[in-house]
């Protein structure tokens, strides 16, 4: 008997220990993320990427795939260099040969690489302002699939939750996309809400997808994966499209951005915040689900507009700031459960 309450006791600790640590996880996640943005609109500050926002929709659209592609890589350098710094390539490569394992970061990669490009390309179309918070929704994204595919508990308090996310959705995208249609004339900015709308639908499908390869493979490895995969669909299928699109174009603005020493340091800062927000989104699915890692994850918005405000000088939109707030808001409703919900993250199946 004593044996037995001996085991309880440690088994409720050491969950205690795992519900801690996922959620400092995903706050780190959410402090690192809001950085990004930082270094992610001033590279927009630099050449070629001034001279390509002169040329109207096809130098914004090339301008935002190329910043896309060479963010990649960044953060794969960075990840290969944490990969390696624990001591885990033997692992990356194992893991990359277990094809059950390892196809699962292709469609991740797909749907991280779609959501990053979409940010890029609501950032120069609509601002840094709402391209950071457009991405809040991904709970929506995330949790929804998260319940289909996995059965992750939801209580009752979920359709609140969802409700507050929704008015938080509708007070980023609707009145400035109201605003700019009513206006008429040959603005483009409705592109960049698509762009939005593709973050964060990209990355809530991410989370649900990794979330099936977390299961049964090391975090870090397989966010290196992941990344890895992003790059291999921008060198497959990516580049040659924007080549086909943009023709030699492509590669003389990749020249001479690659020429501008402020391109490689916030190539730098892109590739190191966005590496370990990465790594911290991952180590917290396993540890609090997918859905409540997401949900803290997205105290980024409100961070990323205090850090555009304080580094960029960027006064956000009061209907951006409002939409975040509401929509942070519905996300903790949505996932803040008792301990007791915690305990089990997953249904488990009947037999």
């Amino acid at each position: 008997m004593a044996h037995t309450v001996d085991l309880l006791r440690e088994r409720e600790k050491n969950r205690n220990y795992q519900v801690r640590w996922g959620f400092i996880w995903a706050l780190w996640c959410a402090v690192l993320w809001a950085a990004w943005y930082v270094p992610g609109s001033a590279i927009y500050y630099e050449q070629p990427f001034v001279q390509l926002a002169q040329e109207g929709n096809a130098g914004n659209i090339l301008a935002a795939m190329v910043v896309a592609f060479l963010n990649s890589i960044a953060v794969l350098v960075f990840m290969f260099v944490w990969v390696g710094a624990l001591g885990k390539t033997g692992e990356y490569v194992r893991t990359l040969r277990q094809h059950r394992i390892s196809i699962w970061y292709l469609p991740a990669g797909l749907a991280g690489g779609f959501a990053i490009f979409g940010t890029y390309v609501a950032l120069v179309y609509v601002g840094p302002g709402f391209a950071a918070v457009a991405g809040l929704l991904y709970p929506l994204v995330g949790a929804t699939l998260a319940r289909l595919w996995y059965r992750e508990r939801i209580t009752g308090r979920a359709a609140v939750g969802l409700v507050v996310i929704v008015a938080g959705a509708v007070l980023i995208f609707l009145p400035g996309l109201v605003s700019d249609l009513s206006a008429g004339g040959e603005s483009s900015r409705w592109i960049g809400y698509v762009g939005g709308a593709m973050a964060f639908i990209g990355w809530g499908l991410e989370g649900a997808i990794a979330g099936r390869a977390l299961d049964v493979s090391d975090p870090d490895v397989g966010l290196t994966l992941r990344f890895t995969a992003e790059v291999a669909i921008w060198v497959v299928i990516g580049l040659p499209v924007t080549w086909l699109l943009a023709g030699d174009h492509m590669w003389i603005s990749m020249a001479t951005a690659m020429m501008q020493p402020g391109v490689w340091l916030m190539l730098v800062l892109m590739g190191m915040t966005f590496a370990f927000c990465y790594v911290s989104w991952y180590k917290s699915f396993p540890l609090i689900g997918v859905g409540r890692g997401q949900a803290i994850a997205a105290l980024y918005g409100p961070f990323s507009l205090i850090y555009l405000w304080i580094f960029g000088g960027l006064t956000p939109d009061i209907w951006f700031a409002i939409g975040a707030i509401v929509a942070v808001t519905g996300s903790f409703v949505l996932f803040t459960e008792g301990r007791g919900v915690l305990e089990v993250i997953r249904a488990v199946e009947d037999r």
